[in-house]
């Protein structure tokens, strides 16, 4: 009998195209492993068991008919509950937004769609994809928190309650999750996946992100959701044709990369400072450790200057109207927000481009930089997401950072090792991430 849940993404696909598998006996395993985990991990906010059983019958009919199918043909996703579905809710996180849907599907659902793919559920997200922490508790121990805001993509994944998943990233949404819950996360160049039909945070900040077990596994799902879209100024044209062959080739030769051990390297747990000291040396003849730009300090300070301003002209209706029901954090964030001038924005745009400009020297010597995806393991409680101070200067950056759960910190729980590239470098990125993982898992 074949173990579905052991299944690379890859596998599921082929062997329902070889009707080996169906849809419904792989929605029927994810289902299983929700009954029996989804009570103490509580990463959805909707799933409908027998609605899903219902669109994995009609994959399947679909395929037995001869119908063409799509490159993810019956194969269930999770998606953020920022994102918009026309036959689920979007609540986004918060109480506000209860029970209510979207007039339309996101552009990355019907992607989804079109690749014949099937929208398992959706998952928990923090309030409005910032800092107010979900119901969802880190699978690999419930006292501590998954991080956000991708809370219940992360912890879905690393359940085996979903093969793969759809998140977010605006700080350090999906590179901290993923750390946390010890899968994959991957957060393509800022541009190249639609945030159309999405929640709207930051303009200039947020990423869509996604969740799988490997690399293979997230380069699959990221192929079908590139695509120029008129609706998001931010995309561009982007081929991806070759992109899973050249993921799987890896690099030319052996690649060179940078370590940043960053000016919060003081504030990562012991047992984990002793994971990424033994990463470093296993790759001695690959990583050169280097201090942080001086420039970094900047880009945190204007990160946060972009971020705040636009969640307070994002959602200053509901700061007006629903203040008591936003939490502190985001009540904090608006009020900082309607404080800074507009030459502090302004001056927070213009350093992206020449900051940029100064980080990508690195790529005229080296494949990629690394540094820690988090200070050290999920910390205890469930009334924090963590911090995001190892990824946020990759965000306003808009550079592709992969999160690759390779380490393990205090008490053996995971610990991701965070890869960086150059803009619109995905596919020879990803090659590099896929030759990493491989290469620690040897």
């Amino acid at each position: 009998m074949t173990d579905i849940l052991s299944l690379k993404v890859e596998e599921l696909v082929s062997k329902i195209k070889d009707s080996q598998l169906t849809s419904v006996e792989i929605c029927k395993k994810y289902i299983e492993r929700v009954n029996e985990f989804e009570k103490d991990v509580k990463a959805w906010v909707h799933l409908n068991k027998k609605l899903l059983l219902e669109k994995a019958a009609e994959a399947d009919e679909h395929r037995r008919s001869g119908k063409p199918t799509g490159p993810l043909h019956g194969i269930p996703v999770a998606v953020k509950d920022i994102v918009g579905t026309l036959d689920m809710p979007t609540e986004c996180g918060t109480v506000i937004r209860k029970g209510k849907s979207y007039s339309q599907n996101a552009e990355i659902v019907d992607l989804l769609l079109s690749a014949g793919a099937i929208v398992m559920g959706k998952t928990a997200t923090s309030e409005l994809a910032y800092l107010g922490p979900s119901k969802t508790a880190n699978p690999h121990d419930y006292t501590r928190t998954p991080g956000g805001s991708s809370s219940g993509s992360a912890a879905s994944v690393a359940s085996f309650m979903a093969p793969l998943s759809i998140g977010s990233q605006t700080g350090g949404s999906v590179i901290r999750p993923a750390s946390y819950c010890g899968v994959v996360g991957y957060k393509p160049t800022y541009g190249l996946i639609s945030r159309n039909g999405v929640l709207k945070t930051s303009e200039k900040l947020d990423h869509i992100g996604v969740f799988g077990r490997s690399v293979e596994d997230v380069a699959i799902l990221a192929k079908v959701l590139i695509k120029k879209d008129n609706y998001d100024s931010a995309t561009v044209h982007y081929s991806t044709e070759n992109m899973l062959d050249e993921v799987k080739k890896g690099p030319l030769f052996e690649p060179k990369f940078i370590f940043y051990k960053t000016e919060h390297w003081k504030i990562i747990e012991k047992k984990s400072r002793e994971a990424f000291e033994y990463f470093i040396k296993s790759f001695k003849n690959n990583i050169e450790v280097f201090d942080t730009p001086s420039y970094f300090k900047d880009i945190h300070k204007y990160h946060q200057i972009i971020h705040e301003t636009d969640l307070a002209n994002n959602f200053a209706l509901y700061y007006k109207k629903y203040k008591k029901k936003l939490s502190k954090y985001m009540q904090d964030a608006i009020a900082k927000g309607n404080k800074h001038s507009a030459k502090e924005y302004a001056e927070a745009i213009d350093f992206m481009k020449r900051s940029y400009e100064s980080y990508q020297e690195v790529f005229e010597d080296y494949h990629g930089v690394l540094s820690p995806s988090s200070p050290g393991v999920a910390p205890k409680g469930l009334k924090s997401t963590g911090t995001a101070e190892f990824n946020k200067v990759w965000s306003y950056l808009g550079t592709p950072c992969i999160s690759l759960p390779v380490l393990q910190g205090e008490g053996n729980l995971p610990l991701g090792v965070q890869l960086i590239g150059a803009r619109f470098d995905d596919h020879r990125f990803l090659g590099i991430a896929n030759w990493l993982e491989k290469e620690c898992n040897k």
